[in-house]
């Protein structure tokens, strides 16, 4: 059941389905044509899981916005694996000032005069670092992510994963892994801070994010969770509305706000969207291109350019730049969707992008 945002004239007819379900467009964006999204998205409302929020912005005219039951503007909504993204945007301001090097090793004095001190900054994004790691487990609890999340690791959970020890040589090959992201938060929080201080240090992150990413991109909801050393948890635990999420996804078209201000430099957002050894992925972020049996993705439908944030549970901020008119199209969906049940989902979603193909 979806509530209806706003009294405008609709482009789905209102007959179509009970007015409590019936998705409603926005009118007032000029050359838009969204009827080949139409029927997709009153799937992703009514029949694919627990979707909670979706918002939809062509050239960042809001097309669509709708909420289930108990979900407001009020409601920050959690990142999952999003936030892998969010990171990958902090690091790449510190890199565009000169902080960090890409290709450099990467600065975790831990790994000084061991063989870990060959990984550079470019693996630890792209997740080829060689850590070894199991990012879901059976049992659950044998999962290094729940173990550092949740259970044994939450203290220090930069510590934790920095420990663990080399399965493969740096770059050669491709592991998902939350706690590569936390490296790279500690990586952050250390560039800007001397302090060991949890407290000096999540306070140094706060104000960098919100002076880098959140400030000049409009978002204004943010709330970012740390560990108890204050590390943030960079792969994981990241809080925003509805409308802050599709702020995000307007920095991947094109890496401005959605009024225009430059956020991220040109150079870092093309690595961010550059495949890497597995061509499903750039640096922290997923790609619609193909490359394994089970796309995380949709390949093959809309444009080979949208890339998306992704998160446990069916959280997507899908960014098109080739779909729609002008700077392109943002489709946001927040819910609930065991990982197991998202091919639906995730083949449906493809079909509100491609709705918005330019012919």
């Amino acid at each position: 059941m979806i509530r209806k945002l706003a009294l405008l004239p609709l482009v789905l007819a209102a007959g179509d389905a009970p007015s409590s379900t019936t998705p409603f467009f926005e009118s007032r964006c000029l050359g838009v044509d969204a009827s080949r999204s139409a029927e997709p998205v009153r799937t992703l409302l009514r029949d694919q899981g627990e979707t909670r929020a979706m918002l939809v912005l062509a050239d960042g005219c809001r097309v669509l916005k709708a909420y289930g039951p108990g979900y407001s503007d009020q409601t920050r909504f959690i990142s999952w694996s999003m936030a892998k993204t969010v990171t990958a945007m902090l690091i790449g301001a510190l890199v565009t000032d000169g902080r960090l090097q890409l290709d450099a090793p990467a600065p975790v004095a831990e790994w000084r005069g061991t063989p870990k001190a060959a990984i550079t900054l470019r693996q630890l994004l792209q997740m080829r670092s060689g850590l070894r790691h199991i990012e879901v487990g059976t049992p659950v609890e044998n999962s290094d992510t729940n173990q550092a999340l949740f259970v044994s690791g939450t203290n220090a959970m930069a510590a934790y994963a920095i420990a663990q020890p080399l399965e493969s040589k740096p770059g050669e090959a491709f592991e998902y892994s939350s706690l590569t992201t936390i490296i790279l938060s500690e990586i952050v929080a250390r560039a800007l801070t001397p302090s060991r201080e949890p407290r000096v240090r999540a306070s140094a992150y706060q104000r960098f994010a919100q002076e880098r990413l959140f400030g000049p991109a409009g978002v204004t909801s943010a709330v970012l969770e740390f560990d108890g050393a204050g590390t943030q948890i960079g792969g994981s635990l990241i809080h925003m509305t509805l409308d802050d999420w599709g702020r995000m996804g307007m920095l991947l078209l094109d890496g401005r706000s959605r009024e225009g201000r430059a956020v991220i430099a040109p150079g870092w957002l093309a690595f961010l969207k550059a495949p890497s050894a597995n061509p499903e992925y750039g640096g922290q972020t997923w790609l619609n291109r193909p490359g394994s049996d089970a796309p995380v993705l949709f390949p093959g439908t809309g444009p080979a350019t949208a890339v998306s944030m992704v998160g446990h549970l069916g959280q997507y901020v899908i960014a098109s730049p080739d779909s729609g008119p002008g700077r392109g199209v943002v489709v946001v969906r927040l819910g609930h969707t065991p990982d197991g049940e998202r091919g639906p989902l995730v083949r449906t979603l493809g079909q509100v992008v491609a709705g918005f193909d330019r012919r």
